[in-house]
């Protein structure tokens, strides 16, 4: 008569255990074993949720109630797949934790088509927090990559020239990240200008690099409609010579040489690109790019599953392994055979995303990090956002480097680490499970002199980001009154502490992993359901750690 009946697909027992203690009765499932299991292989949330405790019940009294209320209609319904309840069949009292087409923004696909529509709901610019991204399955977007890493690695030769030479322009050099000092730079090639072996590479490989963006500036700035004819357009076969030489310069450390008139044009066009292109700092200047299966959300497919095989090494840079994983790569060619000729049971062929992989992160003691940031939408018309207030971040094992394109440096899953063996030497300071909170990232900074970045410059930028993707999405996804949805959404920093989002996963894992995790979950859930449970029958309730951050 109270409408407090639940049912709870999966091992939750932080859920049932709230639930139950505000007086409501579990309509259990048919199936009292473990929960049925997905046909994709296992992935990093639900390899971690089997490791929940699963129900506890050694009295019998909750199988007792359950039968009293089996023939009952449940008010409240948690499951850990969207696709398990048909909200069209839902009463309109009924309270579901999932709503239908959030696959617009969280999958890779969905979340690389549909920000490119961000300016018509928002002022936001997609490219200031969301790394450019191509489906390679769409022929138009294929031959925009191709024609993105042509231009990349143009710019990212004038970028070595000058930083060889000791000559980076204001707004496009790479600053010493927290707590890095002289001599600790992650740079992949640190070399002089006399670098490498044998004789220098001519000064027309950076004539065409300084030519191609001069162009590009012109498109940039919409010179070429009106203007005077540019030189003309470099050819397939031009490019493909270009790039030969690209990757003897920035993989291998060729020589290459600079003269002062091109030195002064490099630094000039550079500042002028810097001021056009906001993710100039963040590409670096190896262009890797990282390829990922686009259909897939929740880290479905990640690079280190076994059932592939290591691709050898090619221009001084080895790569990851090949498909069903994600696969990073500094070689346009490397993309585009991965992507049309790896048949993976993870996706199809064409079926792929590219994305510009972040060369310049955030390192804490030279290791790379993400952090698993939550949100909640109650409501999608009016749009209602909800932002948790803690975080935790996910380590690498291995220390970072871009000369090595493996696993263990450049993917944070906790899934992907917890087989990476730890390098020797490593820093005494990073946990041992690879998992910090957001607390201790505070505390980090301020013992770096960076207090302010979280608080003025990194929990903005993510908070921006968010509501940015959700308002580009919002037209697609079912507006059910009655149902809400929690997310986790992925953000690596820039090394000036800007946030860039990987991803957002829908069912966001659970699973008490570490001292860190096991804390947070459990509080995560606790305030999420003060704010769809209790706001229903007390709106100035408290909320816990969630903060409204956006209602239309």
């Amino acid at each position: 008569q109270e409408k407090k009946i639940f049912t709870v697909q999966g091992p939750y027992p932080i859920i049932r255990s709230l639930l139950r203690a505000r007086g409501w009765v579990e309509r259990k499932l048919p199936s009292m074993g473990r929960p049925l299991r997905s046909p994709w292989p296992p992935d990093e949330e639900e390899e971690e949720e089997e490791e929940e405790r699963w129900d506890e019940d050694p009295d019998g009294i909750h199988d007792l109630m359950s039968r009293l209320v089996r023939d009952q209609v449940p008010n409240f319904i948690w499951t850990n797949r969207c696709g398990t309840v048909d909200c069209r069949l839902l009463r309109r009292d009924q309270v579901v934790n999932h709503y239908a087409g959030v696959g617009a923004f969280t999958t890779k696909e969905g979340l690389c088509l549909n920000l490119r529509n961000l300016p018509w709901f928002d002022q936001a610019d997609p490219d200031t927090f969301f790394p450019r991204c191509y489906r390679l399955g769409a022929a138009d977007e294929r031959q925009a990559f191709i024609e993105d890493f042509r231009l990349t690695a143009a710019r990212s030769l004038l970028k070595v020239a000058l930083e060889r030479a000791g000559d980076m322009p204001e707004g496009t050099e790479q600053p010493l990240k927290a707590g890095e000092g002289p001599g600790e730079s992650h740079v992949p090639h640190p070399m002089p200008s006399t670098a490498g072996s044998g004789p220098p590479l001519p000064p027309q490989l950076v004539e065409e690099a300084l030519q191609v963006c001069r162009q590009h500036l012109a498109s940039l700035e919409h010179q070429d409609i009106d203007g005077d004819p540019l030189s003309p357009r470099m050819t397939d076969a031009d490019w493909d010579c270009f790039l030969r030489d690209y990757y003897h310069v920035a993989h291998k450390g060729a020589r290459l040489a600079l003269s002062g008139a091109q030195r002064e044009q490099c630094r000039a066009l550079l500042c002028r690109l810097a001021e056009r292109l906001p993710q100039l700092v963040m590409e670096g200047h190896c262009n890797v790019w990282i390829l990922k299966p686009g259909a897939k959300s929740r880290g479905r497919g990640k690079a280190g599953r076994s059932g592939g095989h290591r691709l050898p090494a090619k221009g001084g840079v080895p790569q990851s392994r090949c498909p069903p994983g994600i696969v990073c790569t500094a070689r346009l060619e490397e993309v585009l055979e991965l992507a049309g000729g790896c048949a993976a049971p993870s996706a199809r062929v064409g079926e792929w995303v590219v994305q510009k992989y972040v060369e310049r992160p955030l390192l804490i003691f030279g290791t790379k990090f993400d952090i698993r940031q939550w949100f909640l939408v109650t409501d999608w018309n009016p749009l209602t956002v909800w932002f948790y207030r803690e975080s935790y971040l996910r380590f690498c094992s291995r220390p970072f480097s871009l000369r090595r394109l493996d696993p263990a440096r450049h993917l944070c899953n906790v899934s992907i680490q917890k087989r990476c063996r730890p390098a020797r030497g490593r820093h005494p300071q990073l946990p041992p499970d690879h998992i910090w909170s957001c607390w201790q990232l505070q505390a980090y900074l301020a013992q770096v002199g960076q207090a302010g970045a979280w608080h003025q410059v990194m929990v903005p930028g993510m908070k921006a980001a968010v509501v940015g993707t959700l308002r580009s999405a919002q037209d697609l996804v079912g507006s059910r009154k009655g149902s809400f949805e929690l997310y986790g959404a992925d953000f690596v920093f820039g090394e000036d502490y800007q946030p860039w989002l990987l991803e957002i996963n829908a069912s966001p894992t659970m699973a008490p992993s570490s001292a860190v995790t096991s804390r947070l979950c459990a509080s995560v859930q606790r305030d999420m359901l003060r704010v769809v449970i209790d706001r229903r029958d007390n709106p100035t309730c408290p909320t816990g750690a969630f903060e409204l951050i956006y209602k239309e």
